[in-house]
């Protein structure tokens, strides 16, 4: 079996890192970018993503705007979305979740937080 594709969609390169690195450890294939467009260009030429993690608050579209990108798509709706952020706004958390998010995790994203994150592949 191969290792499961996760996506990492975040603007700032130290999160990106953590949370790549912190997925890599657990035997998890990586592909990270730094924002929405470039991740719906890599979700339209790659079909082996397994699930995407995302930040919510980027410039331009945030998480829950990929989010809402990934599940209108018949090709794309099926894959889990995480969102994560610094900021821990229930009316943000719902909206998420009601929008098909199958979970949001405050950052930083800690190692403990990866049994979590791999729960939902």
């Amino acid at each position: 079996m191969s290792s499961p594709h996760v996506l990492v969609v975040d603007d700032t390169h130290v999160d990106r890192h953590v949370v790549s690195m912190a997925l890599m450890r657990h035997n998890v294939r990586v592909t990270a970018v730094e924002s929405v467009m470039q991740a719906l260009m890599f979700l339209d030429s790659e079909h082996d993503v397994n699930m995407i993690v995302s930040d919510y608050c980027m410039p331009e579209m945030t998480g829950y705007d990929l989010l809402m990108e990934v599940k209108k798509s018949p090709k794309l709706a099926h894959l889990p979305v995480i969102i994560a952020s610094s900021d821990n706004i229930p009316e943000r958390i719902r909206k998420c979740l009601d929008g098909g998010a199958k979970d949001y995790i405050l950052k930083p994203v800690k190692i403990v937080d990866v049994p979590r994150i791999l729960n939902y592949i």
